[in-house]
């Protein structure tokens, strides 16, 4: 009686904090989204996209000095390959999203979301990193697919 489980406590600070950072990216994700369909439609998607990347780079120039300070040169260097596919990742995102929310809408955000799921945790996490695993996680991963299943399905009752 009175005496705290840590275990436990700390597994909820785990799952909090985990909350809290998705729901911070998901607030940009929903930000990048409200700016790109309100933006003009121009010719040319990159020049939206790179303004927008500029934007992001210059508010990581700002934020560099408030985190510890790391030989940004070496560090590059160290990380190049890695630093190469994940500008690539965020290139092809970018159009990605790009062109599904200005062709399609905001809305088919679930289908990308569902793709994330099974690209990042399924192949990236568990295939290549071995992350752990069970039956909650494939039942997520099921459920998720029902739900572009069933979204699919409201586009065409919408459509018809």
């Amino acid at each position: 009686m009175g005496s705290i489980n840590f275990e436990k406590t700390d597994m909820n600070l785990n799952i909090m904090a985990a909350l809290t950072f998705a729901a911070l990216s998901a607030v940009g994700n929903a930000m990048f989204a409200f700016g790109q369909k309100r933006a003009e439609l121009v010719e040319n998607p990159f020049l939206f996209l790179a303004l927008t990347m500029t934007t992001c780079l210059i508010l990581f120039c700002i934020t560099i000095p408030f985190f510890p300070n790391v030989k940004a040169f070496s560090y590059a260097v160290n990380n190049a390959l890695w630093i190469g596919i994940s500008g690539l990742g965020f290139y092809f995102t970018f159009i990605g999203f790009y062109f599904l929310y200005t062709r399609f809408g905001a809305s088919y955000y679930v289908v990308y979301a569902v793709f994330s799921i099974l690209t990042t945790s399924i192949v990236v996490g568990i295939l290549v990193f071995k992350e752990s695993f069970n039956i909650y996680h494939l039942l997520s991963v099921f459920c998720a697919i029902v739900t572009v299943v069933l979204f699919s399905v409201g586009q065409r009752m919408t459509q018809s």
